[in-house]
């Protein structure tokens, strides 16, 4: 790409880059919430999306970041239900701080993949179960996982993270150098809150984080679409100083906002929702409609604007995000504390996905490892 002599050759280079990013973003979640133990799974699966925001700041020192993660251990789900179970069993002693952890993680999976039949855990048969024989469980979680996703990008991020540069230039700031301070803060912003999150999703939990986030970004996008609309029906260079404050500050809560919940949970909630022989077409199938509808934001944003005016388009992506809330509160029951295989029983209670108690961690991690023939210490 850095060497395109033109635009058809930068842009198969962007598509070739894309099938890699498609992998990984499919691949880390899943592979992080399969590792880790339930009272942690919500800060690790957060990490890919943490890595992006660090890459979007401090791209060009990715590779150096990155550079000690040269040996990853086999997927566990993949090596359990292969009856490799030894395999499994020594990946998890190399990931887990206490020997009793691996034998519970263990356990667990052995428990998930018991009772499923061969042609159900790979090929056609995924396909059929979650698209076009799914039980009811399986049509909800299918639902909520894909919902988020779809939802994700329908909150404006990517315009604004993307064309920063141009709302901050609307707000009448001219100097070029104050653009690039002010889309460079914005950067710093994202990555900060969402290093918060990961301190944040294990204690309060998916939906608390997920809608106090969405509460922020409705918020945010409204008095963001409020002062643009002002600066922009103002003669040149006389729009009131209240707006052109109001519309900068709002930039920064509407990233906080979003990268303090809804980014992150994202990720991580699609990524522990699926059972074990659903987790990675699932997931992936997450991964194609976020990508999709990020492109399509991308690609008409401008668009947009020019049609609706810059502040009716964050307007309307105000009006998205009320959707979201609505969908998430009402499609999207609480996962946090429970262990992977145990989260398609949540999504069996109806769709009205209240909060629900969920069992005291320790007390089920004592229970599993007594089953595996281990206690704790």
């Amino acid at each position: 790409m850095g060497l395109a002599p033109n635009f058809a050759t930068l842009l198969v280079g962007r598509c070739v880059a894309g099938v890699g990013v498609g992998y990984a973003l499919m691949i880390a979640p899943v592979y992080a919430a399969e590792i880790a133990f339930a009272e942690s799974r919500g800060a690790l699966s957060s990490l890919p999306d943490i890595c992006i925001s660090v890459g979007i700041l401090l791209g060009y020192v990715a590779n150096y970041l990155l550079s000690a993660c040269s040996r990853c251990p086999s997927r566990l789900g993949g090596s359990s239900l292969q009856g490799r179970a030894e395999e499994a069993l020594a990946v998890l002693r190399r990931e887990c701080d206490r020997e009793y952890e691996a034998g519970v993680r263990l356990a667990e999976i052995k428990a998930a993949a018991q009772g499923v039949p061969a042609e159900r855990s790979s090929g056609k048969g995924v396909w059929k179960e979650l698209f076009v024989h799914p039980t009811p469980p399986v049509r909800r979680i299918v639902m909520a996982a894909l919902g988020v996703h779809f939802f994700n990008h329908l909150t404006g991020i990517e315009a604004v993270l993307l064309y920063s540069s141009r709302i901050f230039k609307a707000t009448g700031i001219a100097s070029r150098n104050e653009v690039l301070a002010a889309t460079i803060a914005v950067g710093v912003t994202k990555t900060v809150f969402i290093l918060a999150a990961i301190l944040l999703v294990d204690r309060i939990g998916r939906r608390r984080l997920y809608l106090s986030s969405l509460a922020g970004i409705i918020g945010s996008l409204a008095c963001l679409g409020l002062g643009l609309t002002v600066v922009e029906w103002s003669a040149p260079h006389h729009a009131a100083q209240w707006a052109v404050v109001l519309a900068i500050t709002t930039v920064f809560t509407f990233v906080a906002s979003f990268s303090i919940g809804v980014g992150p949970v994202t990720w991580t909630y699609s990524s522990e929702v699926f059972p074990l022989r659903l987790r990675a077409q699932g997931t992936s199938v997450g991964v194609a409609i976020n990508r999709l509808i990020n492109a399509t934001v991308s690609m008409t944003f401008v668009s947009l604007y020019k049609a609706v005016t810059i502040g009716g388009a964050f307007f309307l992506f105000a009006g998205l995000s009320v959707l979201a809330a609505a969908f998430f509160y009402f499609l999207c029951p609480e996962t946090q504390g429970r262990p992977l295989e145990e989260v398609e029983e949540v999504f069996s209670h109806g769709w009205y996905a209240r909060r629900r108690e969920v069992p005291g961690v320790e007390m089920s991690v004592s229970t599993v490892a007594e089953g595996n023939g281990k206690t704790q210490p």
